[in-house]
């Protein structure tokens, strides 16, 4: 039998895939560094081995799945090469597993992991179901029908897929060290949709996704007249949100969802769109969307003392205020603020103007070191340049979370993509 070893095992798309593997009654092992990621959680629940990097853990018989963060230079790949192993790249081995099944990828700028999520859950309540999500968790059903999974443009990595469906979230200027502009990204997407085997779900009021070209039928959902699925008649109190579904301007059904802001309908739009697309019983989606508990680090909630803390992934000014907006409708009369550490010296660079824009709409700011990466030029920019941007922003670092404390039934959400979680610890620690 195969014994898959992962290199990099605790990257979110690659700790998913060893869920999914697992669950499959593959035998699956996988090495890293020895840092503690967050992603490892699941792993060690399921019994899956993590060594740490050494040529030893390569033996023969086995297949080495390689994540993209590792060089064909790593000593296990180089030990893989000489005992002459298969060596497949974390893409490249999910482009021909998901042929297996009823594929469904989903891609966008934004919001990619909070509808896959969603979508996994909504249809394990019809058919069996494995999923793999970036935020680290995958799962693989006996006998499952469907494949959903999240597709990031990042690096074009996307175009490794060739999947049955595809969800399109939107279309944004974002990872700046890699995409020229925004029509560098828009080619990115056109040429995954040309790749795309039976139907595409387009968020239409983007005016991006309304020049998709594709081989097979594209339904555009959103907000507008114009979409073949259409969001109408949004209730939203502190409990979540209600809207009527029309289909091509026929009334479809009405439906509640128990999470907060435009964004959340539109996610949920999508996945009813597809799943009537794929005649999946009305009744079931309800049911299923109602009892959405979300996914790791979007709006994860905690209540301590009179605050209510919020941990967010949020690394994009789009994200920020669709976070904020969120935050807003749940919690309409306490105060709000921001905790916020931008993710790589391009992406801040590229968006100073934007991040300040969307960091104003909270009722105070405070700014983390920027975290970058090694491969960076880091010119002269620093937080400091942010700073400037927002009145009355300050800058919080891990000694002085305290000063939270000041803040009585606030409303605290800690963003980033980077280790922003470090310093809602030391406040929690703090509070304790």
């Amino acid at each position: 039998m195969t014994i898959y070893h992962f290199v990099g095992i605790k990257g979110s798309g690659m700790s998913a895939l060893a869920q999914v593997l697992h669950d499959m009654n593959f035998e699956v092992q996988g090495s890293d560094v020895e840092k503690h990621f967050f992603t490892q959680v699941a792993l060690e629940q399921s019994g899956i081995k993590i060594l740490p990097f050494q040529k030893e853990n390569i033996k023969p018989g086995m297949t080495i799945i390689a994540g993209n963060a590792f060089p064909d230079t790593h000593e296990e790949i180089q030990e893989a090469m000489k005992l002459g192993l298969p060596i497949v790249r974390y893409h490249r081995f999910l482009g021909d597993f998901m042929q297996n099944f009823t594929s469904i990828a989903i891609t966008g700028a934004h919001g990619k992991t909070s509808t896959t999520g969603l979508l996994a859950h909504v249809m394990e309540g019809a058919k069996p179901t494995s999923f793999l999500i970036g935020d680290g968790t995958g799962k693989g059903q006996e006998g499952a029908e469907y494949f959903v999974f999240e597709a990031c443009e990042y690096r074009r990595h996307f175009l490794s897929y060739f999947p049955d469906y595809a969800i399109m979230t939107n279309i944004d200027f974002d990872h700046p060290d890699y995409f020229a502009n925004i029509d560098d990204v828009f080619s990115a997407f056109q040429e995954m949709a040309i790749q795309v085997k039976k139907g595409i779900f387009a968020y239409g009021d983007d005016e991006q996704l309304q020049k998709i070209q594709a081989k097979v039928p594209v339904l555009f959902y959103g907000f507008e007249e114009e979409n073949d699925y259409q969001a109408k008649n949004l209730v939203k109190t502190t409990d979540g949100t209600s809207f009527d579904v029309f289909i091509r301007n026929t009334f479809y059904d009405s439906f509640t969802i128990p999470t907060f802001g435009d964004h959340s309908v539109l996610n949920s739009l999508a996945v009813i769109a597809l799943c009537h697309y794929e005649e999946i019983d009305v009744s079931i989606v309800k049911e299923q969307l109602s009892t959405f508990q979300g996914v790791k680090r979007r709006f994860s909630e905690k209540r301590i003392g009179s605050q209510i803390l919020i941990d967010d992934y949020a690394h994009h000014p789009t994200e920020i205020k669709a976070t904020i907006e969120a935050a807003k409708q749940k919690y309409p009369d306490r105060p709000l603020i921001t905790v916020f550490q931008p993710h790589t010296f391009t992406r801040t660079q590229a968006f100073l103007e934007d991040f300040a824009e969307s960091l104003r709409k909270a009722d105070k700011a405070y700014l983390c070191e920027i975290f970058g990466s090694a491969r960076e030029n880091h010119g002269k920019l620093t937080i400091k340049d942010l700073q400037d941007k927002i009145e009355g922003a300050e800058i919080l670092s891990e000694e002085n979370t305290s000063v939270l404390k000041n803040f009585d039934n606030g409303v605290i959400i800690f963003m980033g993509a980077g280790d922003i979680q470090k310093f809602q610890e030391s406040y929690e620690k703090q509070l304790s």
